[in-house]
């Protein structure tokens, strides 16, 4: 395994969310309106068989439950190619939410893995943090949960917690954008 920075340019700053249709493990297909009454929106590409992404899995279920749904929507999006990695599938999904492992707001499957290119995303996890402006989702920041680089590593600070408080108490968000590290995301051959 090899870890992988996110990419540091994948979607500018101010830039608009690409829209997307995706199936949630709920039942229900889920878009960028479904979370339209939050002011921000958290949406990590993210998998379940990373050791990196399973790293997070405790800061993103705590970050999904510190927030009112008003306030943040932590949204998992899974594209990894589910025939190579079986763990990514849509039903071992499904399970990792029933076991109480994965509790976002939502956790949706990237088939085509379109959504995750649209987004540049690069491994998992790989978050992007949109505010909410003039009816739409722009990037306010791009950039890991924590200063723990490794999955064994505990971290001493809480990055994306902190950039939420400030962006919720209306903050001017310009900090650097400090890349995610994980596993790669597994494309499919083309």
């Amino acid at each position: 395994m090899v870890a992988l920075d996110s990419e540091e340019d994948a979607l500018d700053r101010g830039d608009a969310a690409p829209s997307f249709e995706l199936p949630g493990v709920d039942g229900e297909t889920h878009g960028l309106d479904d979370f339209a009454d939050s002011e921000a929106l958290l949406l990590v590409f993210t998998c379940n068989h990373c050791p990196y992404a399973q790293a997070k899995f405790d800061e993103l279920n705590a970050l999904a439950a510190e927030y009112d749904d008003s306030e943040l929507s932590v949204v998992g999006v899974n594209p990894n190619d589910a025939e190579e990695y079986p763990e990514d599938s849509f039903d071992e999904m499904a399970e990792y939410v029933e076991s109480g492992e994965v509790q976002y707001d939502a956790y949706l499957r990237d088939e085509s893995q379109e959504v995750a290119a649209a987004y540049g995303a690069a491994c998992t996890p790989d978050p992007f943090l949109f505010a909410r402006e003039d009816g739409e989702f722009r990037l306010a920041y791009h950039g890991r949960l924590d200063d723990a680089p490794n999955p064994d590593d505990e971290p001493s600070e809480r990055e994306m917690k902190a950039i939420v408080d400030r962006l919720l108490a209306g903050e001017e968000i310009d900090d650097e954008f400090r890349p995610s590290r994980g596993c790669s995301i597994k494309w499919k051959d083309e």
